[in-house]
């Protein structure tokens, strides 16, 4: 098509040809296969040079929007490669969405105003499901397994026993895992990994609560916790505020490996080399790691 709207233009062959950066027997080929796949004759060859057909006269103003579509797609391509400008659609777990993506989106859009951003939230099977479904662009929880995704590490959160600032093991700061046994322990969300996770170190320990208040989410929990209702392990990402103020306090459990969980980004496997705001993000969760 390029070949063609420049000859129409030009209505010189030897000219369109210099301007495209091809051979004069090379342009006339592109020509004249246009003219076989429509099977008409776009041009008038004369001594005067190339004049249009009424086959060409029509076909001239598609040939022009044609063209016009590409180069603005080519504009587009240029500015995604920027990465400022375009669209980022990100599924998060409600931890993180919650307590780390905030922080990490006010930083991205000081650099990227025009990018257009979707957040969407569910539990990691459910944000594997939109990125699967190409629903979001990337996902962010913990590692899922699935042939068709690849796996990002960000960083590992890790769960903190936490307790109220006039609770006994505040004071001591140090605690048995076997002591939690005698106290209230706080769970939260059944359907989050944080919940296995701590069911999971107790099991393995032998321990079991004296009594147990289960929440649907980590806030009711840490207000619990601060009222003195009992104590809990909570990831640590959703501590910050509350350990910075000291209204919760940190307690060690000895005796009791760390409780880690790796946050991932997660991208469909097919989903090709990462490119503009998507690149730019990823880019932002690896200084976060």
């Amino acid at each position: 098509m390029e070949a063609f709207a420049e000859t129409a233009r030009l209505g010189n062959v030897s000219r369109a040809a210099e301007i495209l950066n091809l051979t004069q027997p090379a342009l006339t080929a592109r020509l004249q296969g246009l003219e076989r796949d429509l099977e008409v004759e776009l041009f008038v060859r004369g001594a005067r040079g190339m004049t249009l057909t009424d086959a060409g006269r029509a076909l001239l103003p598609y040939a022009q929007r044609v063209l016009a579509q590409v180069s603005e797609g080519r504009k587009a391509i240029q500015e995604l490669r920027t990465g400022k400008v375009g669209e980022l659609l990100i599924g998060a777990a409600p931890a993180v969405s919650t307590y780390f993506l905030p922080g990490v989106l006010k930083t991205y859009l000081t650099t990227h105003r025009d990018v257009r951003l979707g957040v969407r939230t569910g539990h990691t099977e459910e944000v594997l499901e939109m990125v699967l479904r190409r629903e979001v662009d990337v996902g962010v929880g913990r590692p899922i397994r699935h042939p068709d995704i690849e796996l990002i590490p960000v960083f590992d959160d890790e769960l903190v026993l936490v307790a109220s600032r006039a609770h006994p093991f505040a004071r001591r700061g140090k605690v048995r895992l076997q002591e939690l046994a005698a106290d209230r322990l706080i769970l939260f969300d059944r359907a989050s990994s944080y919940y296995e996770l701590t069911s999971s170190l107790l099991r393995q320990a032998g321990v079991v609560p004296e009594s147990v208040i289960e929440l649907d989410n980590v806030e009711a929990a840490k207000k619990m916790v601060i009222e003195g209702l009992g104590v809990a392990l909570l990831p640590r990402m959703a501590l910050l505020a509350e350990l910075r103020a000291r209204s919760l306090r940190p307690v060690r459990l000895s005796g009791a490996p760390p409780v880690r969980r790796p946050i991932v980004a997660i991208r469909r496997a097919d989903a090709g080399p990462a490119m503009g705001p998507v690149a730019d993000f990823l880019a932002m969760l690896g200084t976060r790691a």
